[in-house]
């Protein structure tokens, strides 16, 4: 199994903890992420988020589901329920470096349950994870200062 790996990460200048909450205001995706064109939140905890993401792009359109475990304020570890992959597993890590300001870091991992898909699929998934942080980046520097504490 041929697997694809995307690490991204950014300095802002917000908190952990707002950057965690941002990430997961799953339902906000569509609003500021390229190529998401729906977000569903099927469950929620403290602990957990089981999720589905809708990705549409030059008339390729896949969805699949992710078990989201929390560690606030620190970590959201992704695992596959459902969706177009073999593998997939995800992490997204906030690491406080002052009050004000905090590292996000994403490392994706993940593979297509067949070669045809991986060719359709993969630059379309590719390009919207790829994205993800500076998208995330982008959006915090819009509202976090007014929305987040």
């Amino acid at each position: 199994m041929k697997t694809t790996s995307i690490q991204r990460s950014a300095l802002v200048l917000h908190s952990a903890q707002s950057m965690f909450d941002l990430v997961n205001d799953i339902e906000a995706y569509p609003q500021y992420m390229d190529g998401c064109s729906g977000a569903q939140v099927m469950s929620r905890d403290e602990k957990e988020i089981i999720a589905r993401l809708d990705l549409r792009k030059a008339g390729i359109s896949h969805s699949f589901t992710t078990r989201n475990h929390l560690s606030a304020p620190e970590l959201v570890e992704m695992t596959l329920v459902d969706g177009p992959f073999s593998y997939f597993q995800g992490v997204w890590q906030f690491k406080a470096l002052q009050e004000n300001a905090s590292k996000v870091s994403l490392d994706l991992e993940f593979a297509f349950k067949s070669g045809m898909l991986n060719k359709a699929a993969g630059k379309l998934f590719t390009r919207v994870a790829d994205n993800l942080v500076a998208a995330l980046v982008k959006r915090a520097d819009v509202i976090l200062p007014s929305r987040y504490p």
